[in-house]
């Protein structure tokens, strides 16, 4: 696409990617404080993984998980470290919808139905979802997230990133 034809279309990418960022940041919020305000629940379908067996850990995951998601989601919301949190995020979503695949696997196969009939609550804060949805969403997210990497989402942003690029320094003449 020649230059002229992509600066047409810059606004409209300029604002989806603020959208793409207030949605991944309201979604964050709403799901962390979900699980933050009943870190009990939260810690049942953490088990439910059987990845951990350290009930201290367990406990950790449960009680500080939540808070940092919500925490991430009101940093986007903002404007303010995107692509650190965008990261943050990509970190999260990816290792989680592996292991997710992976327990939707198991029943599947314990329990002889086709992939897509798999439902179960995923811990994600949404209740009960039906597998193959949930990881469509999951990867409609982590590709919005990296999207933000990649430097989408600038507008509207208190600072994009935490740290100011480093200003090239023209060498000294003598």
């Amino acid at each position: 696409m020649s230059g002229k034809r992509l600066a047409k279309f810059k606004p409209w990418l300029d604002a989806g990617a603020v959208l793409a960022r207030w949605v991944l940041g309201v979604l964050f919020l709403y799901m962390g404080l979900k699980k933050a305000f009943y870190p009990a629940d939260f810690l049942k379908l953490v088990r439910q993984y059987d990845m951990v067996s350290s009930s201290l850990v367990l406990n950790l995951i449960a009680a500080v998980l939540p808070w940092f998601e919500a925490f991430c989601g009101l940093l986007l919301l903002a404007g303010v470290a995107v692509r650190g949190t965008a990261t943050m995020l990509v970190l999260m979503l990816v290792p989680f919808t592996l292991i997710v695949l992976r327990r939707a696997l198991m029943i599947a196969s314990t329990q002889h139905l086709d992939f897509c009939l798999v439902k179960f609550d995923c811990g994600c804060g949404a209740g009960e979802v039906f597998i193959c949805n949930k990881l469509v969403e999951n990867t409609l997210l982590t590709l919005a997230a990296a999207w933000l990497i990649a430097g989408a989402g600038r507008k509207l942003s208190l600072r994009f990133s935490l740290f100011p690029a480093a200003a090239s320094v023209a060498p000294r003449e003598g």
